[in-house]
This record gives structure tokens, C-alpha cells and sequence, in this order.
């Protein structure tokens, strides 16, 4: 393989570094506030985008087949707001034996109890070719249920109690989720002889929005002042949530794998992402409400500042070898099913011979 092939094969990983690295050289550009205003065109029109390229590349049937899925969604939703959050109540109580800070940790806590993302997740699986429409319905539907959720499991686990704007969180997720989402299998119906046709690169497309979203997360990252904090508190944090995110991972990989449940290896890839991946959009809001008057809020955040860019980056570094992982396993799935049905047509042969 020369050089070009393996950076034409890689360029989603570079293009990850660069972005990152002008972040750091020029962070207000892609800040809240700033030139590129994220507020309108990451919060809403890359969102937005994001799921009318989904509702316009998923075959309508696909999507009806994964409304049904109710294993699969059952097991990442209990996952996320169930698992995850226990979990890390169990992780945060043997590191308050540490000296990290401890309103760290209390952050480290919030960010278990966050509802999954509406677009990192859904990105990620499609760029691996996993399903899609079961990671766009969870990452939706996951959003939704946070929204009552997410207030009471704080409530549970750090005893802050407060009332979230329901509406209003409503309104913008049916705006930027369901609303595209529609819209795009409208479209749909009208050109899909010509979406056959010429098959546009919407993984491409798809993943370039989400290195816009990469810049915009590092850029309000390196131009947060709640990061100058104690240097070892932060650099414990920020090798805590990798940590945490390649244990939820790997779990969620091998669990998923269990023949009693029955997942494909697509619904793998679904469940790996929407499982462990935590929400910026719907958490900092969230934080400022439940956490409104608090000293240490900008503490609290710095947690969920830390594990929103390692989500998006960790998940871009392993889509290629996820990917790899995929199609070999539905190879041998495949052959495995080949195998089993000449067997099974032998024995239904048997039975119906008649005796000599």
C-alpha cells in the first residue's frame, strides 16, 4: 500500500488532528460568540443536517423494521440511564479516597447521568456501516426520555433537584431531529430512483459535519477559563474519562456479543456508540438549571467539557477497525448460516424418507 492510500485511507483521523490543532491556535473562531456563530450553525443547521442526510439515505423500511427492534433499544437505553450512571457512582466514591478535587468527581457523577448525544452517535455508526436506524431512533428517543430522566437521577445521586424546561428542550430536539428527519424521507420518495442511481457519498458527508462539530467542542474547550484549575485535579480527569469511555466501550462491545441476546454485528456498533456516548447540547443547559447559584458550576462542567471531545474523538479513531471488525464477523455469520440450513434440510429429508 503507498503512502497516498494510507492517508486517503486514514484522511478522517488527520482531518480529526487538524481541526483539533487549529482549535488550539485560534479557539474563538469556532467559540461560542464567535465568527462561525456554533450557537446557530452546529447547534442547529449541522444537527439538522445531520439527521435529514440520515432521513434521506435510510430506506423507509429499514427505519419502520428498527422501530420494533425493542431488545435493542431497551437494552441501550437501560444501559445509558441505568448502568452507566451506577457505575460510575461506584467509580467516583473510590476516587474521592484521591486527591482529585473533589467537585470534579461530583462532575464526573453528572456526566453519568446525561442523556446520549443526537448526532456524535448516529455519525459514528453510520460511518462504520452499523444500523443506523436503530442508533438514530435511540439517540432520539434517549434525548427525549433525558429530558425527564436525567433531572431525576441527579436528584438520586447528588441531591440537587430542579425543574427543566421541558418545552422548550421539546421544541428544539423536534426541530433539529424529527422535523429533518421526515423531511428527508419525504425527499426521499421523490428521488430515490436517482439516489440508486448515483449513490452519494453520504458517510463522507456526514462525517465532514461531524469535524465541524470536532472544531466547535475543542474551540469552546480551549477557550474555557473553568480549565485553569489545580494541573494534576485536570489531567486525572481527563485520563479518568478516557479510561472510562474505552471500559464502557469494550463492555458494551463483548456484552452485546452475547448469544442470549441475539444483537447483530451491526446492532454491535449501534449499541457500542449510543451506550456510552454522553450529551453537550442537552447537558450543559441542563447544568446551569439544576446546578443555577452553585460556586463550583464551572467545576462541575469541566467533566462533561473533558468527556463530550474524547466521545467524538475515541469513536473517530476506532471506526476503521470497527469497521474491519464488522464485516469479518457478518462473514462468518453469514457462512455459519450457510452451514446450519444444508444440515437442517438433511435432517427434514430423514424424517420425511419412508421406512424400508
Amino acid at each position: 500500500m503507498s503512502a497516498f492510500e494510507k492517508v486517503k485511507g486514514n484522511w478522517f483521523l488527520l482531518a480529526i488532528v487538524f481541526v483539533i490543532s487549529l482549535a488550539d491556535i485560534a479557539p474563538y473562531i469556532g467559540a461560542k460568540g464567535g465568527p462561525i456563530k456554533p450557537e446557530i450553525t452546529v447547534k442547529y443547521l449541522a444537527v439538522s443536517f445531520i439527521f435529514f442526510n440520515s432521513g434521506l439515505s435510510l430506506k423507509t423500511e429499514d427505519l419502520r423494521t428498527a422501530l420494533f427492534n425493542v431488545k435493542l433499544h431497551f437494552f441501550i437505553q437501560f444501559f445509558t440511564l441505568a448502568v452507566v450512571p451506577c457505575l460510575v457512582w461506584v467509580l467516583v466514591h473510590f476516587l474521592l479516597m484521591t486527591p482529585v478535587d473533589e467537585w470534579l468527581l461530583k462532575g464526573l457523577q453528572v456526566v453519568g447521568c446525561m442523556p446520549p448525544p443526537v448526532s456524535s452517535a448516529v455519525i459514528l455508526t453510520k460511518a462504520v456501516g452499523g444500523n443506523e436506524a436503530g442508533a438514530i431512533f435511540n439517540s432520539a428517543f434517549g434525548s427525549f426520555l433525558g429530558i425527564v430522566v436525567t433531572p431525576v437521577l441527579l436528584l438520586v445521586f447528588m441531591g440537587s433537584s430542579s425543574s427543566v424546561p421541558f418545552s422548550s428542550i421539546f421544541t428544539q430536539l423536534s426541530l433539529t431531529v424529527v422535523v429533518p428527519l421526515v423531511l428527508g424521507q419525504v425527499v426521499r420518495l421523490f428521488i430515490k430512483g436517482w439516489l440508486e442511481r448515483t449513490k452519494p457519498p453520504f458517510g463522507t458527508l456526514g462525517k465532514a459535519v461531524l469535524l465541524l462539530i470536532i472544531y466547535s467542542t475543542f474551540c469552546d474547550t480551549f477557550s474555557n477559563t473553568a480549565l485553569h484549575i489545580d494541573h494534576y485535579s485536570l489531567c486525572a480527569m481527563i485520563f479518568i474519562v478516557f479510561v472510562l469511555q474505552v471500559c464502557l466501550i469494550s463492555f458494551t462491545f463483548f456484552i452485546s456479543q452475547v448469544q442470549y441476546f441475539g444483537f447483530t454485528p451491526s446492532d454491535t456498533v449501534a449499541i457500542m456508540f449510543c451506550s456510552t456516548h454522553k450529551s453537550l447540547t442537552l447537558g450543559i443547559p441542563m447544568l446551569k438549571i439544576v446546578f443555577a447559584g452553585y460556586e463550583h458550576l464551572s467545576l462541575i462542567s469541566i467533566p462533561l467539557l473533558v468527556y463530550h471531545p474524547t466521545q467524538i474523538l475515541l469513536g473517530g479513531v476506532l471506526v476503521n477497525r470497527v469497521k474491519q471488525w464488522m464485516v469479518a464477523a457478518d462473514k462468518q455469520r453469514l457462512a455459519k448460516k450457510n452451514e446450519e440450513e444444508p444440515s437442517t434440510e438433511c435432517k427434514e429429508d430423514g424424517k420425511s424418507s419412508p421406512d424400508v
